[in-house]
């Protein structure tokens, strides 16, 4: 949040569920019985950061999530809506793993426009307008924080009315971070209910009803705190949704399961990666890049005030996601080739990683980059492109565990972030924000990871140097 650091009961496992943020139980959730839903049909903010002109593609069929939905599920619908200054990590986080159990989420602005500017200054494009959702019925709204964006969404009047129609049927409705506070609290939708919001804003909650805790759930109301609970946020409410098998399967495929059982960190050949400048980073994106991926990376990097560039290697600005997000680079790889950089980030996505690999002007920064002794990053199947160009020769690393195998003798099992010399990598979007701290502790020191962590409302591991 940029503004302060910037129909019966089912059964419920005992289990505990590690995810990126921590450990959580199933039992903690509280799903409620539903009220059945019928089919049916399914003043601008001024901007943080100039943007320059961008040329959009048509509309594109969406890429498939990389897990598949489990399709004896029949499809729930789902509005997310958006808003200038909404945080990005939540949104992105809510939304993909959403579409990942089967749901039919609708990205809405709030604006006039489809393109959002968030928080963190990436460039989103909604699915709709507000206006366009005004009169369908959903299973599920979810709203995530930010600032301003918690505050854009409050001033919308369609969605105000549709929450809370939403909340008079006992449908599902959620909000994370700043939205508890800042936009169910002044709508009047979290009167007697326990809430929870981000630590900047609990002293605006009711006192008897604030809950100091990660995630609660009251009725049909769930809230959480911040972008570094928004994958336990989003596993919830898929619980809630789908029932405890399919968050489960959820938690499989995303790997979110792997948090208790594998290191957070191992580190090899450690050199220092302090700079006397701010740290200018490029993170090159294609269509069916990792949108959680992308997007984590990039928030966590611009809140420890690192100068960072997402370059599309396709020929327009705008990338469609692994999981059907879209979102606006800042430019073209070739431009970015043309700056000076220290530090090059590939994202994942299993399709992403391979259009990535295609790029001729990609291939050649990579080339130049190493002879300059430029600092490295692959996240998921992205280090199979520094296989391919031959950065992982005599390396430690790690990947997406689909590859590794296939990546030789220097693969780490069982870690979520490897670090060798000036190479760092990570398994994948359950790891993304392990590995964009990791990097933050590399380049400024570990009190700035700690600092952006506890912005994120995410425990940083204690025994980090």
């Amino acid at each position: 949040m940029r503004s302060v650091s910037h129909m019966a009961s089912i059964p419920i496992s005992k289990a505990p569920v590690a995810i990126a943020a921590g450990t959580f139980n199933f039992s903690a959730f509280s799903i409620t019985a539903q009220t059945p839903i019928p089919k049916t049909q399914a003043k601008p903010a001024p901007k943080r950061r100039s943007s320059k002109p961008t040329k959009t593609i048509p509309p594109t069929p969406t890429i498939a999530p990389a897990s598949p939905s489990p399709s004896s599920i029949s499809p729930k619908k789902v509005l997310v809506p958006i808003g200038f200054g909404t945080e990005e990590m939540e949104a992105v986080i809510i939304t993909n793993v959403l579409r990942c159990a089967g749901a039919a989420v609708t990205v809405a602005s709030v604006e006039e426009q489809l393109e959002v500017e968030a928080s963190g200054g990436v460039r989103l494009v909604a699915d709709a307008l507000i206006s366009a959702c005004s009169d369908e019925l959903f299973d599920l709204i979810a709203l995530p924080g930010g600032m301003p964006g918690s505050a854009r969404l409050a001033d919308s009047k369609i969605l105000q009315k549709m929450t809370s129609k939403q909340a008079e049927a006992k449908r599902l409705y959620g909000a994370i971070c700043a939205a508890p506070a800042v936009t169910l609290l002044p709508w009047g939708l979290i009167r007697r209910k326990q809430t929870t919001c981000h630590p900047a804003f609990m002293d605006k909650l009711p006192t008897f009803f604030a809950v100091k805790s990660n995630l609660k759930v009251s009725g049909e109301l769930t809230t959480s705190r911040g972008p570094g609970t928004s994958f336990e946020f989003a596993v919830s409410l898929v619980g809630q949704l789908f029932g405890e098998s399919v968050a489960m399967q959820i938690c499989d495929s995303m790997l979110l399961t792997a948090g208790d059982e594998n290191s957070r960190k191992e580190e090899f050949h450690e050199v220092s990666w302090s700079l006397n400048h701010s740290p200018q980073v490029i993170i090159p994106v294609a269509n069916g890049s990792e949108e959680i991926e992308v997007v984590t990376i990039v928030d966590i990097l611009r809140r420890a005030k690192a100068d960072v560039v997402v370059a599309s290697v396709e020929k327009s600005l705008q990338i469609i996601a692994a999981g059907g997000s879209k979102f606006i680079a800042d430019t073209t790889i070739a431009a970015a080739a043309e700056s000076i950089h220290d530090l090059i980030i590939l994202p994942g996505g299993e399709l992403g990683a391979e259009r990535l690999k295609k790029s001729k002007i990609l291939k050649k920064l990579l080339k130049e980059h190493e002879s300059a002794g430029g600092l490295f990053g692959a996240i998921g199947f992205s280090s199979a492109i520094l296989l391919r160009h031959g950065s992982l020769k005599e390396k430690r690393f790690t990947a997406h565990p689909s590859v590794m195998s296939a990546l030789g003798d220097g693969a780490v099992i069982g870690t979520q972030v490897v670090i060798d010399d000036k190479l760092i990598t990570s398994r994948g979007l359950s790891s993304a924000i392990h590995f964009a701290l990791a990097i933050v502790g590399k380049l400024f020191g570990v009190a700035r990871a700690r600092s952006v962590a506890e912005g994120l409302v995410f425990e940083y591991p204690r025994n980090c140097r």
